[in-house]
């Protein structure tokens, strides 16, 4: 299913989330194109054991490792579900507002995994934990809203109108088998994939919706 376009479109030009997408493309660009790929990971990604609370320098991948991605299937579905998505939130929460709840969002969901793991050596990376803030919000604000997406049905592809709720379960099954938010690795034991970012930033921004309500 691919998501096309919201039932009822923000009436903004949305600035942060285009300045987002570009922000992302051009980071992710960085990062296939680096000499050493790994390295660059290893210096932006957020690896939970080199996190300390009394040293400020060391809490910036909380914010850099959103910008990073696991690869393209990664970033397509998460830009893609931003700029469907994001537009309606971006208008409800405030031009000054949104980038701060946007940043926020994948702080809080990096920081649940981090809670998890907090010794892990593994890089975790990837906007799903803001782009799961921004579904939130859209489920507090907009959960009546539909989505027009393309189905394929019986070999031919068609236009559906689909509850916004159902489209957002379906981007949580493109992340589990994207294996988002974490480089791949031998991590058996989480699965590749940092569930708590995703549940983290999704409760967060439903917070911050139902207050916008």
């Amino acid at each position: 299913m691919i998501p096309l376009r919201d039932s009822h479109p923000a009436n903004i030009f949305p600035f942060w989330v285009i300045a987002i997408i570009a922000a992302n493309i051009c980071v992710f660009f960085l990062e296939i194109s680096a000499p050493d790929p790994e390295t660059f990971i290893s210096q932006f990604a957020l690896i939970p054991r080199l996190i300390d609370f009394s040293l400020p320098e060391t809490l910036f991948p909380f914010i850099s490792s959103q910008f990073l991605h696991g690869g393209f299937i990664h970033i397509i579905s998460n830009m893609l579900f931003l700029w469907i998505f994001g537009d309606n939130v971006e208008g409800r929460l405030g031009f000054l507002f949104f980038p701060v709840f946007y940043l926020a969002s994948g702080a809080a969901g990096a920081f649940a995994q981090y809670i998890l793991m907090p010794a892990g050596d593994i890089p975790m990376l990837g906007a799903s934990g803001a782009i799961a803030g921004v579904l939130g919000a859209y489920f507090a604000l907009f959960s009546h809203h539909t989505i027009k997406t393309l189905v394929p049905i019986f070999g031919f592809f068609t236009v559906v109108d689909i509850p916004a709720s159902v489209m957002l379960f379906y981007w949580f099954i493109t992340q589990l088998f994207s294996g988002t938010a974490s480089i791949v690795a031998d991590t058996a034991s989480m699965g590749g994939v940092a569930f708590f970012a995703h549940a983290g930033g999704f409760v967060f921004g439903w917070v911050v919706g139902r207050f916008f309500r």
